[in-house]
């Protein structure tokens, strides 16, 4: 019975299989393998389990990863040298993590599933453009299958000039993967693209309607860009001019900024509620030698 399931049913079958689990049973038969092949970037992760953590290096560019299963507390490494490039991580989507190769200056982003060694490249952007920040926002389950909806917003970046010479590049650029193409929605301030040049590996990270970058130069500031209204506005940070370190997470759906200074204590600022009135509020102080473990 079983190896005469029709694909769209065994794909959903799969969908509540654990990741390494859906690794496994696409070793079991030919048709098994074909229905994960066919469904090869599908996510499993749509149905409540306890979430798995996944590491990568950011300095060391072997192709690897590191994956720890919550259920049996166990370490796994997975190898990414089924990935034809070196790669740098982007952001994670669902089950699956969103990259860029490093042999490239120009933008270029792959979406691979370390468990089922598939990727594919997406499309090339509209403009090429080098050192843009990249966004990511999830839309939730598509109607059919099981992989999410999810859009990229690309911004920023420096572009070639038609005369010759590169220029800051102030269009801003969206893939949405329910038609897997890439589309010009809008432009920003030349004066917020050159703040959005990425020298350094950045995050994006996504709440109320709004995504968040912080720069990645001194002295740092927040670029707010709102979804809906395709409009930008820059937040100021604490301590701008005096952070060495710095970078933005979420906490209970709020922007939180972790930042300090390599030979003192790193802190922890909350952005007040909405955040159009720019206010930060301190939460937590850490302790100088933990400031420290984090700077480094």
């Amino acid at each position: 019975m079983w190896s005469n399931l029709h694909l769209d049913v065994l794909a959903n079958i799969f969908s509540f299989l654990s990741p390494d689990s859906l690794a496994r049973a696409k070793s079991v038969c030919i048709h098994w393998h074909t229905c994960a092949k066919l469904y090869h970037l599908h996510s499993v992760s749509q149905h409540r389990r306890p979430a798995w953590f996944l590491a990568l290096p950011t300095r060391n560019r072997g192709l690897c990863c590191y994956v720890h299963n919550p259920v049996a507390d166990k370490w796994h490494v997975l190898s990414l040298d089924f990935l034809p490039d070196p790669v740098r991580p982007v952001s994670s989507i669902g089950s699956f993590l969103l990259l860029r190769p490093i042999n490239s200056t120009i933008l270029q982003l792959v979406l691979c599933n370390p468990f089922t060694r598939q990727f594919r490249y997406l499309p090339l952007l509209n403009i090429s453009r080098t050192n843009p920040a990249v966004g990511i926002v999830m839309e939730g389950p598509a109607q059919h299958g099981p992989f999410p909806n999810f859009r990229i917003y690309v911004a920023g970046g420096m572009s070639d000039e038609p005369r010759g010479g590169a220029t800051y590049e102030s269009m801003v650029e969206m893939y949405a993967s329910r038609h897997d193409k890439w589309q010009i929605i809008g432009s920003m301030p030349v004066e917020f693209a050159v703040r959005l040049t990425v020298w350094t590996p950045n995050e994006s990270v996504c709440t109320g309607g709004m995504l968040y970058w912080i720069t990645s130069a001194r002295a740092y500031s927040v670029m707010g860009f709102n979804i809906e209204s395709n409009t930008w506005r820059e937040l100021s940070v604490p301590m701008a001019d005096r952070l060495e370190f710095a970078t933005l997470v979420t906490r209970n759906q709020k922007v939180t900024l972790i930042g300090g200074t390599c030979g003192g204590d790193a802190r922890v600022w909350e952005l007040s509620e909405g955040g159009d009135d720019d206010i930060w509020c301190l939460i937590e102080k850490v302790p100088i030698e933990m400031g420290m473990r984090l700077s480094g």
